[in-house]
């Protein structure tokens, strides 16, 4: 395989932030999808989580 050095218009066109968004985007998701869950079930009396693959919780 051979390198070749790209032009000035194949360069314009990388956009290297659109993944290290998108990841970014993700990740405060999921942790403010985890931090509503978290909050809901310590504050609950009774508390009860099946999560995939088996596992569980529960306090009564």
């Amino acid at each position: 395989m051979e390198i070749e050095e790209l032009n000035e218009m194949q360069l314009d066109e990388i956009r290297p932030g659109e993944a290290l968004t998108l990841a970014t985007v993700m990740a405060v998701m999921v942790i403010a999808v985890l931090a509503v869950v978290a909050y809901r079930v310590f504050r609950s009396r009774q508390g009860n989580i099946k999560l995939p693959g088996g596992y569980g919780f529960e306090w009564k």
